[in-house]
């Protein structure tokens, strides 16, 4: 998204306020130890603290030994919380702006040095030899061209839960569960109210070019099953909890066929 801050509401003679003023804009209002933050100004209130309010309830509160992966990390507010919890943390954004405004951060914030930020995008995390017993994909989807090859790719990453957090758009009241099957020539009840869909953004949502896809709730939920994610909690609105379906699932070899080639991997046959 473009809303941001400027972090003009910090300026002033200290060191500390000149240093978020120069790294603005500031999409996370970050709450220093000082007394300083980051985004006082956020067009959208107190962001993303009461989002973590929402979500923060369905991680454990004493995370020691976990490994923990941030994707989209911005300027590592969620991981700031999970490291002061006891995770270990790898945050990942293709923003070298927002992690430079993570890495001075954290000298404030991480002071175990728990959190280890680099650049990098969902897609490439496809070659990640590590898997993680808890991944963040927070504020990412909707501005992927590509979300199911990102979910396919995250939920190999993930031994324990994934939190997804997606923009959606209203879902179709008093809808029915899509038919697991149709004929072709029954193509119309695609647009009957509870079959899930997506609208794709051509041009720009929130004056942002970024925004591509917002899915409704029938079609986030259905797209993380599709990926293999079984949703065991929606703690708040669109906020997702998954673990993986451990349950055999015969679309699976295909799934991990195309997504193995998508990679340039060789082709392999994975139970998920």
């Amino acid at each position: 998204m473009t809303l941001q801050s400027s972090g003009a509401g910090q300026l002033g003679s200290d060191a500390t306020g000149r240093e978020i003023a120069r790294l603005a804009p500031w999409f996370h209002n970050l709450h220093l130890p000082s007394g300083h933050q980051t985004a006082p100004d956020h067009p959208l209130g107190d962001f993303p603290s009461f989002k973590w309010a929402q979500i923060s309830g369905a991680i454990p509160a004493d995370l020691s030994g976990v490994r923990a992966l941030d994707i989209g990390c911005n300027a590592g507010f969620y991981s700031f919380e999970l490291a002061r919890r006891g995770a270990t943390v790898t945050a990942v954004d293709p923003d070298e702006h927002y992690l430079r405004q993570a890495r001075w951060a954290a000298q404030q914030l991480d002071p175990e040095q728990r959190v280890s930020f680099r650049s990098g995008s969902v897609y490439e995390l496809g070659r990640e030899a590590e898997q993680f017993d808890l991944v963040l994909f927070l504020g990412v989807l909707y501005h992927l061209r590509y979300p199911l090859l990102a979910l396919d790719l995250v939920a190999r990453l993930v031994t324990g839960r994934l939190i997804v957090q997606t923009l959606t758009m209203p879902s179709s009241p008093n809808g029915r569960p899509p038919a697991p099957d149709l004929t072709i020539d029954e193509r119309e009840r695609l647009t009957e109210p509870g079959w899930p869909r997506a609208a794709f953004v051509e041009h720009q949502l929130a004056e942002d070019p970024t925004n591509w896809w917002v899915p409704d709730d029938e079609c986030v939920q259905a797209m993380l099953r599709s990926a293999g994610l079984r949703v065991v909690m929606t703690p708040g609105h669109e906020i997702y909890v998954c673990e993986r379906e451990r349950d055999s699932d015969p679309a699976a070899p295909l799934r991990e066929a195309e997504l193995d080639a998508a990679l340039g991997l060789p082709a392999q046959r994975r139970a998920g």
